[in-house]
């Protein structure tokens, strides 16, 4: 296949269909008419010499063919529509771009609001998408252009995936005004006495805290496994329970519940978090704006 005799156009249209999983939704988001679509993707079979999709019930689905063609079309035309935002410029006023950050959930509760007050102040015209960040496929995404952007913890990827340390906190204990057990300072042994909450998106294993207490050769008891911070927070307020977590976290969740906060009575590994871009981006205007934005939030008072 020659690419002077593809039409481009029939990339979009393709990338589309398989994000939206059907010909109606796709000629929705490209705002052309169902027949175009169609037409469209008829050509692009013909050229491709496959089905691309077959139906299944209600939806389209993707061919083994447009599985492995999808990630280096979506990379094409990121490229292109880089190079041609790029020679415009970027004006965060008049801008109208939609952006997509995957963010783990323990995190977006605290950094989006504060995000978006501080992008929406200087690109009204804006999108910001935040979706579930899937570590199985981050660097795919990152890549093909679904993510602008990522927020995790330390991941093992690539050197094409470009990361910045925006955020690092120590560990600090969440308990309730009042608690017997905050009476005095807390030591080891009063800490392994309490219940505690483990704030985790996995449905199983050990968090951090709970591998710093291994390797001392101590365990404690997680009464509670929950995977919302502001769930465990509330909790703590109306319990005994303990939580454990990065300073810079607790003190942005436990503004509007006033818990006390206190040093743990361990040595933890210092809990970083990353923000997390492919290098195709490294040079795009609005996506170094938006890395910005990001780390700015992260770092002001009550956004990290």
């Amino acid at each position: 296949m020659h690419i002077s005799r593809t039409d481009l156009n029939l990339l979009v249209i393709f990338d589309a269909i398989y994000t939206q999983g059907g010909v109606t939704k796709a000629a929705e988001v490209l705002n052309l008419t169902q027949p175009t679509i169609s037409h469209a993707l008829a050509r692009l079979r013909e050229r491709v010499g496959d089905q691309l999709f077959v139906r299944h019930g209600q939806k389209l689905v993707p061919t083994p063919v447009a599985h492995k063609m999808i990630a280096p079309v979506r990379s094409a035309l990121q490229t292109i529509e880089t190079t041609l935002a790029d020679l415009e410029g970027f004006d965060p006023s008049s801008a109208g771009q939609s952006f997509t950050i995957g963010i783990h959930p323990l995190m977006e509760d605290m950094l989006i609001r504060p995000l978006c007050a501080r992008v929406f102040a200087s690109a009204p015209g804006v999108t910001l998408n935040s979706v579930l960040l899937d570590r199985r496929s981050v660097e795919a995404d990152l890549a093909s252009g679904v993510l602008n952007a990522a927020i995790d913890v330390f991941l093992p990827l690539p050197g094409t995936i470009h990361r910045q340390r925006i955020s690092t906190g120590t560990a600090v204990i969440v308990a309730r005004q009042g608690h017997p057990a905050l009476e005095a300072p807390v030591t080891l042994e009063s800490y392994l006495a309490q219940r505690h909450i483990l704030v985790s998106a996995r449905r199983q294993g050990p968090g951090p805290e709970d591998i710093a207490l291994a390797r001392l050769g101590h365990t404690r008891t997680v009464a509670l496994r929950c995977q919302q911070i502001a769930t465990a927070m509330q909790l703590v307020a109306h319990s005994d329970m303990f939580l454990t977590m990065a300073e810079s976290y607790a003190n942005y969740a436990n503004i509007q519940y006033g818990n006390r906060i206190v040093p743990a009575p361990f040595k933890a590994p210092a809990i970083e978090t990353f923000l997390y871009w492919h290098a195709n981006s490294d040079l795009d205007q609005a996506n170094s704006w938006l890395r910005a934005m990001i780390a700015e939030t992260i770092a002001m008072p009550g956004g990290r």
